[in-house]
């Protein structure tokens, strides 16, 4: 079983959508960029449940 080039598609939305996500609560959007691309959905909930807007 290989990965195609649509798991890496996916993967790279997920970081974008984080980084814009990261932004709006006024966060390193490039941070959590790279970190969304190391641990994909981990990152997201982080970034969704602990990070508070400030």
């Amino acid at each position: 079983m290989s990965l195609g080039p649509d798991y890496a598609i996916g993967w790279g939305s997920l970081a974008l959508i984080n980084a814009g996500i990261a932004q709006g609560k006024n966060r390193s959007g490039l941070n959590w960029f790279l970190l969304s691309l190391l641990f994909g959905p981990i990152a997201t909930l982080v970034l969704v449940a602990f990070c508070e807007k400030y």
